[in-house]
């Protein structure tokens, strides 16, 4: 059973979906187990001879904390950080490195201001030496591009934006 770096992202993206704590794979080749931790973290155990581990973010959603009551609630609050509604935010799909470009010495596959359509590479996220080309699963003009070449990205962290059309 061969599992390339996709078809892995996918398994622990459907794992989050179910009510599943644990699950392993094995073969003569390696062993799968992907744990849900009650930490903010999940592991991923991959091993044939040796144990290599890897955190993954979790992705369980964020809670609004009640609002304030007393003298606290008489201070202004920080306005909420969001993209305005008409913006479509680009995701990082996982945990890597970001780049603009397919190589350093060339041009980025997209700056702010350009018309990206379905289908286009718009950057590359680099994650345990496998670079992953971002598609864009929208049409529309690169208003924002949030974060630096080689940058550190987070899962679920927005790396650009996207007035649709």
């Amino acid at each position: 059973m061969d599992l390339d770096f996709s078809e892995l992202r996918q398994l622990v993206a459907a794992l989050d979906q179910t009510d599943i704590a644990e699950l392993t794979l094995k073969n003569p080749q390696f062993e799968l187990t992907l744990r849900k931790a009650t930490a903010p973290s999940q592991s991923v155990v991959l091993s044939s001879d040796a144990t290599v581990s890897a955190a993954i973010p979790s992705v369980a959603p964020m809670m609004a904390s009640p609002p304030a009551t007393g003298a606290a609630a008489t201070e202004p609050a920080a306005p909420p950080v969001s993209s305005p509604s008409d913006l479509y935010e680009i995701t990082s799909p996982m945990v890597g490195t970001f780049y603009r470009s397919p190589a350093p010495d060339e041009s980025p596959f997209v700056d702010t201001g350009d018309r990206i359509k379905p289908g286009q590479t718009v950057c590359i996220i680099e994650a345990m030496k496998l670079m992953n080309e971002l598609e864009a699963e929208v049409s529309g003009e690169i208003v924002e591009i949030l974060v630096q070449n080689a940058e550190p990205v987070e899962f679920g962290q927005p790396l650009m934006r996207v007035k649709q059309s």
